[in-house]
């Protein structure tokens, strides 16, 4: 018998200084069963560095032809496609083709050897930006996944800061690729 997703219930409160951004997002996040805490954690915390009123959690590991965060315009084009993880050079290529802007999430410990082998055949992808989190990073908020919280996401300056209750995490955005 098949495994169903875990449900979590998320208030998440974004205080974005960069974009002059603030407020509190009620989500209910299904959790893939193949699904890691860390990317779980990964996908909220993408979800408030983009976070806007149009901004949509998708269905993301379940199906193959969704990102796991995207934004539609009122007119139902993709303004932003959100992956995260380490996506091959051809879900690269579609996802640009598809979307105005594409943003890739990666972490883990493969992430360097990822890009190493992706990054010169991305360069002709101007609607392409490429972020890393540091897997020390990323493995300090899988420790802060519980199936009911209140996520609290800071960012000035480049800079994140990701709490729950009184368990605080600073995240390094580090940018391998910029859209031009």
């Amino acid at each position: 018998m098949a495994q169903k997703a875990t449900i979590y219930k998320v208030e998440l409160s974004v205080s974005d200084m960069d974009r002059h951004y603030y407020e509190t997002h009620k989500l209910t996040v299904a959790k893939h069963p193949s699904e890691t805490d860390e990317r779980l954690m990964v996908r909220l915390l993408a979800f408030a560095l983009n976070a806007n009123e149009q901004l949509e959690l998708t269905k993301g590991l379940s199906t193959d032809d969704e990102p796991d965060i995207w934004q539609k315009s009122l007119s139902g084009e993709l303004d932003l496609w959100v992956a995260l993880g380490l996506p091959s050079e051809k879900v690269i290529r579609q996802s640009c083709g598809k979307a105005k802007e594409v943003i890739v999430y990666s972490y883990g410990r493969t992430a360097e050897v990822w890009w190493d082998k992706i990054k010169n055949s991305t360069t002709r992808f101007d609607n392409l930006q490429v972020v890393n989190f540091s897997e020390s990073e990323t493995l300090e908020l899988a420790e802060l996944a519980s199936r009911s919280m209140k996520l609290q996401v800071n960012i000035q300056d480049g800079d994140v800061m990701v709490s729950v209750d009184d368990s605080i995490v600073y995240v390094t955005q580090t940018k391998w690729k910029a859209t031009v």
